[in-house]
C-alpha cells in the first residue's frame, strides 16, 4: 500500500481492464488483468453538500477531478500495466440527476440518491401514472431521478427550461471521457422513467416529469461498447487512444457482476454507503407492494429484485465521528473486545430516511435504551446491529415471493469488518461469503464489464464467481439473542413512524 494505492506483485499481463466506480464518498479505480486478478486500486474522496434539510448534492466537476486523480495514482503505481489497458468500465451511484444545457455544461449541482426533497413530487407522479410501480419496478420515492426533475421544474424553472440532457452520475464521467451521452439499462432502471420489461424509456413516465425522450440518453446493455475515449482525454490520462468504454452499470448491478451474481437465484448483501439485498431473476417481476425494487440488470436478459436501504456503512462512519474515533479498525477491535450480543440498546439506522420496507423519507436515526452505563463501544455495537436488523427486514420482503439462497455473498466497504459480518450472519441466520475484491465490488464489476465489451466470452465466462476469501458463520448464541431482539427493533419504528412524519 502506497499513497492510497494498492498494488500486486504479479507480472504485467498482455491485457488490462480499468474499472471506475463513482461512489458517494469516493471514486474508486481498479486495474484488473486478463486472469481477473486485481493489479492495482486507488481511491479519491468526495464530499457532499446539504444546502437545506433533506437535501444532498455534489458537484460533478469534483467527480471528474477524483476520477483523474485515481487514474494518475494507478498510472504511477503500475505504469506498464496502465499502457496495456484495452477497455474502460464505469459504475456509479444511481438515481442522481445531472442536468446539462445544450452546450454540455452542468446547470446546477447534482441531486443525489439520498436526497429527500421531492416527497410531494412523488405523489404527483403516482397520480399522473397509476401503473408507475408496475412499469418502473417500484413506487415513486424521493431518491429516484424523476421526482427530482419535477422539483426542479417547480422550484428552479429557469434551470428546468435550459435542460438539454439528464444524465446519471457515472454517465457524466462517460460524457467527460468520450463526448457521448449514453446510459445502460441498469442505471436507466433507477430513474422511474424506464420500462423494465421492455428495457427502454417509457414515454408516459418521461412525459409525467415534463420531459421528452430526446432529453434522455440512448440506452445500451452494460456489456456493450458505448464509445471510445477522446484522444485528448486518452493522452492526458496516459491511456492508449481509441479504447472503448463499456456501457457499465449502476453500482448495485456492477457489484453483482463483481461477485458473479448474473444467473437466476444468485444473491448477495451489499454494505456500501447504502445497503442492498439483491437477487437475480431471469424475467421482470414487479412487487405489488412497490417496496422491493425490480430493475433491469446490467447484463443482457437478466433483471434483479432488491431491498434497498438508504443507510449502510455510512452509519458506521457517522457514529465513528460521533465518538471521536479516527482509527476505525482500532475502534471495531475495542467494540469486539468490550461488547457482545446481550446488550439492550437499539438503534434505528434511518439517518437519511429509508426505502425498503418503510418508504419513509422523513424517518431518522434513533438510539433507544441509553443509560448511565452506555459507552462509546456500546453505541457503535448498536449501530452495527441496527443496520443488520434493517438488512434482515429488507431480506424478508424479498423472501415473501421466493426464498433467498441459504448462503449469501457480501460486498462493500462494510464487508471488511469481520465483527459486522458475524453480527449480520447471526441476524440473518445465514453464512456470508466474502470474495476477493469484495470491498471494491462495483469497481471490480465495472472492469469485468470492460472486458466483456471487447472479448468474445460469454457473460458467465467473464463474470463468474471469484475466489472466496472466507465464510462467516452465524454464532448460535447470537442468533437466539438477536431473534429475541428483532421484534423490538421493528416495534420501535412502528411506534415512532407517526412522529417522523409529523416533522417539526
Amino acid at each position: 500500500m502506497l499513497g492510497g494505492v494498492r498494488t500486486s506483485r504479479l507480472p504485467t499481463p498482455i491485457s488490462m481492464y480499468l474499472g471506475l466506480d463513482l461512489g458517494t464518498s469516493a471514486v474508486k479505480a481498479v486495474l484488473v488483468d486478463d486472469t481477473q486478478s486485481v493489479v492495482a486500486s486507488a481511491t479519491a474522496p468526495l464530499s457532499t453538500s446539504r444546502p437545506f434539510a433533506g437535501a444532498s448534492e455534489q458537484a460533478p466537476e469534483d467527480w471528474w477531478r477524483a476520477a483523474v486523480e485515481t487514474c494518475a495514482r494507478l498510472r504511477q503505481a503500475a505504469p506498464a500495466a496502465w499502457t496495456s489497458v484495452k477497455a474502460v468500465g464505469l459504475s456509479g451511484q444511481m438515481h442522481g440527476a445531472v442536468l446539462l444545457d445544450a452546450q454540455g455544461e452542468v446547470l446546477r449541482p447534482a441531486i443525489l440518491w439520498n436526497d429527500g426533497r421531492s416527497v410531494a413530487q412523488c405523489r404527483m407522479l403516482e397520480r399522473a401514472v397509476p401503473a408507475l410501480a408496475h412499469v418502473a419496478g417500484v413506487h415513486a420515492m424521493p431518491g429516484f431521478t424523476a421526482p427530482k426533475l419535477l422539483w426542479v421544474r417547480e422550484h428552479e424553472p429557469d434551470v428546468f427550461a435550459r435542460i438539454a440532457t439528464v444524465l446519471l452520475p457515472k454517465d457524466h464521467l462517460r460524457f467527460r471521457m468520450t463526448g457521448v451521452r449514453v446510459t445502460d439499462a441498469s442505471d436507466a432502471a433507477g430513474t422511474l422513467w424506464f420500462d423494465q420489461a421492455a428495457r427502454t424509456w417509457s414515454l408516459p413516465l418521461v412525459a409525467a416529469s415534463g420531459l421528452t425522450p430526446d432529453q434522455l440518453p440512448p440506452v445500451i446493455e452494460g456489456t456493450e461498447p458505448s464509445a471510445t475515449l477522446r484522444d485528448d482525454i486518452a493522452d492526458g490520462l496516459g491511456l492508449p487512444r481509441g479504447i472503448p468504454v463499456a456501457g457499465g452499470g449502476g453500482d448495485a448491478a456492477a457489484g453483482a457482476v463483481g461477485i458473479g451474481a448474473v444467473e437466476e437465484g444468485d444473491a448477495f448483501v451489499s454494505l456500501g454507503t447504502s445497503g442492498q439485498v439483491f437477487t437475480v431473476t431471469a424475467w421482470y417481476d414487479s412487487d405489488p407492494a412497490g417496496v422491493v425494487h425490480a430493475f433491469a440488470h446490467c447484463v443482457p436478459g437478466r433483471w434483479y429484485r432488491m431491498g434497498a436501504l438508504l443507510n449502510g456503512a455510512s452509519c458506521l462512519a457517522w457514529v465513528a465521528r460521533l465518538v471521536g474515533a479516527v482509527d476505525l479498525p482500532a475502534l471495531l477491535d475495542r467494540v469486539e473486545a468490550q461488547t457482545d450480543a446481550s446488550g439492550s440498546l437499539l438503534f434505528l439506522p434511518y439517518l437519511t430516511g429509508e426505502r425498503t420496507p418503510h418508504d419513509n423519507a422523513d424517518a431518522r436515526g434513533v438510539f433507544f435504551g441509553l443509560d448511565s452505563e452506555t459507552t462509546p463501544e456500546r453505541l457503535v455495537r448498536a449501530v452495527l446491529e441496527g443496520v443488520a436488523f434493517a438488512v434482515a427486514e429488507a431480506a424478508e420482503c424479498l423472501a415473501k415471493d421466493e426464498p433467498l439462497a441459504e448462503m449469501l455473498g457480501v460486498i462493500g466497504g462494510g464487508s471488511k469488518s469481520r465483527l459486522w459480518l458475524r453480527i449480520l450472519a447471526s441476524v440473518l441466520d445465514r453464512p456470508l461469503v466474502r470474495y476477493a475484491a469484495s470491498d471494491i465490488g462495483p469497481a471490480y464489476g465495472a472492469a469485468r464489464l470492460a472486458r466483456a465489451c471487447v472479448s468474445r466470452e460469454s457473460v458467465r465466462e467473464t463474470c463468474g464467481e471469484p475466489a472466496a476469501i472466507d465464510v462467516v458463520m452465524p454464532d448460535p448464541e447470537w442468533v437466539e439473542r438477536y431473534r429475541a431482539r428483532g421484534p423490538r427493533f421493528r416495534r420501535l419504528y412502528r411506534t415512532l413512524a407517526a412522529e417522523f412524519r409529523a416533522g417539526d
